[in-house]
């Protein structure tokens, strides 16, 4: 994770504009709703007055929180669109990354994800067509620290990007997309806190 958290943190910075466009925009739309909320609910105040005054008052306290709470579900569906924006940007960033930068995350996140014994490592068939040819023995060194192996696989895996990690029957998908997905609630959470304190 922390190839991903280091990009997503230089997305980050480039994306601030763009989540202070929507902001402002839904920022707009509230300023609007809350207005045609008050001028209704005004509206409606001044031909009852005489007899309705408290139903009026009620109407309009109850047009307000309509509005608020209109504005709030549009503003945070704004932050998740750009948020899911940002991660699948990452994503891609990821999967255009040069080699050498893309399998040295790949190892990184290999030694993260090892265990004891012989394992077999899966990728897509793009993966496979430019390992680099040190990186066998590179992973391999990464798994020895802890007495164990692992074995690229000829056969190339059903994922887009990362890898899938093979323990007897034990199976795990580290492709970065199944990654960003597994913890797209976290992600959320943590982009959200970064770009709307």
């Amino acid at each position: 994770m922390p190839g991903l958290n280091k990009i997503l943190s230089t997305i980050e910075e480039q994306s601030r504009r763009q989540a202070d466009a929507l902001i402002g925009e839904a920022e707009k739309k509230a300023q609007k709703i809350r207005t045609d909320g008050d001028a209704a609910a005004q509206s409606a105040y001044d031909r009852r007055i005489e007899d309705c005054k408290v139903e009026c008052e009620h109407e309009y306290a109850a047009a307000c929180s309509s509005a608020e709470a209109g504005m709030k579900r549009e503003l945070l569906a704004y932050k998740i669109k750009y948020i899911d924006a940002v991660i699948n940007n990452a994503i891609e960033k990821i999967n255009s990354m040069p080699e050498e930068e893309y399998f040295s995350a790949v190892l990184r996140l290999a030694g993260a994800n090892m265990r004891k014994g012989d394992g077999i490592m899966y990728f897509s068939s793009r993966d496979l067509a430019r390992i680099p040819s040190d990186f066998g023995k590179r992973l391999n060194l990464l798994a020895s620290v802890d007495g164990s192996s692992l074995k690229i696989s000829d056969e190339p895996a059903d994922i887009e990007n990362g890898f899938i990690l093979q323990y007897g029957s034990i199976s795990e998908n580290c492709s970065f997309s199944a990654i960003a997905e597994a913890d797209r609630d976290v992600l959320r959470d943590k982009a959200a806190a970064l770009l709307f304190k």
